[in-house]
């Protein structure tokens, strides 16, 4: 089955075409500046191709996506007949989405009443959504939620200790993010450690948005990231744990409203925050290395805070069989996790050196041989977690 998969942000888009059943990547890309002026990048094969095309809307970049990948240079597939389905990210599936589904009317009116709980995303979502059905009419979509591997967190992990009302009346409460991430990485290293019951896995998501879970057998237990992406971690420009009355006192010295606030927690705090130089960590470790101390103060932030959860997770687990690192920081930052595994003997966790400053593109352990418990780095796939669940859900209702 060749399926498309979409990636609708705000302002953006990725896309990628696959068939899960072989994990074959026939073309990948991003349209950048929508409703700007718009930015077409497309990779196929060992080629990449990068273009100014007007987009002033998302559906005049989905046609470029769709002509690009059956015409001229770039070109992939015969026609867009040759998509059999849609798989879509989806970022809030509140308590209603429990896992991936077919698209349908009542689908899209349930992700329109949950927009209060993700403003910035799933309108984006439900437009990519909308406009596929309209630009490829009788082919199915699937809708993939971020929010659905977590919805296995038992409630007393999910509850905020705010009146229950604002549970009840509201749905405040823990969400948690990341899950086709999680649910990948866990899974990964469930096959690495060859043990498939009584798994005790933290799975450590770090990027430019960051998120630590606590996995159990398969499922998410517990995760860092709440009812919102901010809280949690400290990310590149989120602020992740802040307590309310610092928040309220930044807000009464500085003379900011709520949204004001929210700007700040979201968009001016973390590593470019404290940096005071990038959210990007690349250029904050070569700041650091230059002597620059609010880089250094901005490293060790961000492995404690990362070591703090990988504590709490493995007391929630009863031990920890694996430590796992993904996304672009978990992948590529070895300082980062000799950071936060270094003093982890009393938990069997020990970090070699060697193996964790070699770089690879494959999944991988560093931790040492005498480690009880491992330390695994595991490139992401949440591309193929869609296609697959879509390629799931599709036959699994016989469209």
């Amino acid at each position: 089955m060749l399926v498309f998969i979409l990636n609708a942000g705000s302002s953006s888009l990725k896309y990628q075409l696959m068939n899960p059943v072989n994990k074959k990547v026939f073309a990948q890309g991003l349209c950048e500046r929508i409703g700007i002026d718009g930015v077409l990048k497309h990779e196929f094969g060992e080629k990449e191709l990068e273009m100014k095309i007007d987009m002033p809307t998302h559906k005049e970049a989905i046609e470029s996506v769709l002509s690009t990948l059956t015409n001229g240079e770039g070109k992939v597939i015969d026609s867009i007949n040759d998509i059999e389905a849609i798989g879509h990210r989806a970022v809030h599936g509140g308590e209603e989405f429990s896992g991936s589904v077919l698209v349908t009317e009542k689908v899209i009116e349930t992700m329109r009443r949950l927009i209060p709980l993700a403003p910035l995303h799933n309108p984006a979502n439900i437009m990519g959504m909308e406009i596929c059905q309209e630009l490829m009419p009788g082919k199915p979509n699937v809708a993939v939620f971020d929010t659905a591997f977590h919805q296995t967190m038992p409630d007393y992990a999910y509850m905020y200790a705010l009146p229950y009302e604002q549970y009840t009346k509201h749905a405040i409460r823990k969400y948690g993010f990341h899950g086709t991430s999680h649910f990948f990485v866990s899974n990964e290293a469930r096959q690495m450690l060859d043990k498939k019951h009584n798994t005790r896995i933290i799975v450590c998501h770090l990027g430019n948005g960051s998120s630590v879970s606590a996995v159990l057998d398969g499922k998410s237990i517990d995760t860092s990231m709440g009812l919102t992406p901010v809280q949690g971690l400290m990310m590149g420009t989120r602020a992740g744990d802040v307590g309310a009355g610092a928040l309220q006192y930044m807000m009464s010295q500085e003379g900011l409203t709520i949204d004001e606030a929210l700007n700040v927690m979201n968009k001016k705090s973390g590593i470019v925050g404290i940096s005071g130089k990038s959210s990007d960590l690349r250029e904050v470790l070569d700041g650091a290395a230059a002597g620059d101390d609010r880089c250094r103060l901005a490293i060790d932030m961000i492995a404690y805070k990362i070591k703090h959860y990988v504590g709490a997770y493995a007391a929630a687990l009863d031990g920890v069989d694996a430590i796992c690192f993904t996304g672009g920081i978990g992948e590529n930052a070895a300082l980062i996790r000799e950071k936060v595994c270094a003093g982890l003997d009393f938990m069997g966790v020990v970090i070699d050196p060697v193996k964790n400053n070699k770089r690879s593109k494959e999944a991988r352990d560093i931790a040492t041989p005498a480690s009880s418990g491992r330390i695994f780095v595991i490139p992401t796939n949440e591309e193929y977690v869609i296609a697959n669940d879509t390629y799931k859900v599709v036959t699994t209702t016989g469209n």
